[in-house]
């Protein structure tokens, strides 16, 4: 069975306004070295409890925080630690989330060296004052720079992130953000409404009163322009939030929305296989002290139920545009997906939020925007 594998690296220059992931704005080697020891004594771990067909890599992502905070050599380090204890199959995708300012000429081109074949790079807006406000640190020219760069070292798929709704941002302004980043002919593009969450600058902002989100109007309106925009490029909408150029789908994201398996390594890491999903500690010194007891970094595991892998099948299978195959959903559950689900589908076709079509449950292009509020009916 091949996997996929992430790997989290959860330090970052500063931390963003409206970031809720696991991460930390720690520069201290001491710190980066001690994680990244921890990091290979977790892959030593699976490599001595999988099975070796059950350590070979279809794809590998390095995620954040932000890798690119690594040094080169440590950076360097964690590609041939993914190396040595699993296996690369011919033809891996290999990915690392970059972020303007933290990459230059050399590492750049040792990622190319490496194997590594994309690059997921934050812009997240081409209006500086947005970029001020939403606490990154690096201007519009360095997101430029950044994809020269890459296109330099010889990389040819290349990804950008944009963020839609933000406090302020007209439509017009997410228009123009939308088409300076199509200028630079990524081959896939991901741009995501804004989540205000709690615990974030923003988010605390917002609760007191001091900072109000765009409004749901204005959202569904810069979501159907990207859709819109990006069809007219010839990028094909293949996820809720993600457009690709043909063939350059993200094939990591696409195993977690399949329900393919995956490793997630590092602190906060989720991981899904053979029926079970588990996630790790958040915390960095837990992390590394239950690794160097010899005990896995896990905070939380479930195994799930053959209801639990219907109603995953369905709401996973339903952030992609093509949506959930009824006879693949037969093949595998030896029942009809009408027959477990059929009153919410129903619900849901008469609200014109989901559509059965060509032998596939899909969102309708009035559903994609409130995908969440359709999962729910099936969780």
């Amino acid at each position: 069975m091949t996997i996929g594998l992430y790997i989290h690296i959860p330090f970052c220059i500063r931390k963003c306004n409206y970031c809720d992931f696991v991460s930390y704005p720690d520069r201290r080697p001491a710190t980066r070295q001690a994680y990244l020891a921890a990091l290979e004594q977790e892959m030593a771990y699976y490599r001595q409890l999988l099975p070796e067909e059950d350590l070979q890599l279809e794809t590998l992502y390095l995620g954040g925080g932000t890798p690119t905070c690594l040094s080169t050599p440590e950076l360097r380090r964690v590609l041939k630690a993914s190396r040595l204890f699993f296996t690369w199959r011919p033809g891996i995708e290999v990915t690392v989330e970059a972020n303007p300012g933290t990459v230059d000429r050399d590492k750049m081109e040792m990622l190319k060296e490496e194997g590594v074949n994309r690059l997921s790079i934050g812009a997240q807006s081409f209006h500086p004052e947005e970029l001020l406000r939403m606490g990154r640190v690096h201007g519009v020219e360095e997101i430029r720079a950044t994809v020269e760069l890459a296109r330099q070292a010889g990389f040819d798929n290349i990804s950008l992130d944009l963020i839609y709704g933000l406090p302020g941002q007209t439509l017009a302004d997410w228009r123009r953000t939308l088409r300076e980043a199509l200028a630079l002919a990524p081959e896939h593009l991901s741009a995501y409404g804004l989540n205000i969450e709690p615990g974030t600058p923003w988010g605390e902002m917002a609760a007191a009163g001091q900072l109000i989100p765009a409004g749901e109007e204005t959202a569904r309106a810069m979501y159907d322009e990207v859709r819109e925009l990006c069809a007219a490029r010839g990028y094909q909408h293949y996820e809720i939030s993600n457009y690709a150029r043909p063939g350059y789908q993200c094939r990591h994201n696409l195993r977690y929305w399949l329900m393919e398996p995956y490793l997630g390594l590092g602190a906060a890491a989720s991981s899904y296989y053979r029926e079970r999903r588990w996630t790790n500690v958040e915390d960095l010194s837990e992390y590394r002290s239950l690794l160097e007891r010899g005990k896995p970094p896990v905070a939380e595991e479930i195994r799930l139920d053959r209801r639990d892998l219907m109603a995953e099948t369905v709401f996973l299978g339903l952030r992609t545009l093509p949506g959930v195959s009824m006879a693949a959903f037969q093949a595998k559950f030896g029942v009809a997906l009408p027959e477990i689900f059929g009153s919410q589908v129903e619900k849901l076709i008469k609200e014109k939020l989901v559509i059965v079509e060509d032998g596939h449950l899909r969102l309708t292009p009035f559903g994609l925007p409130v995908a969440n509020l359709v999962f729910q009916e099936f969780i």
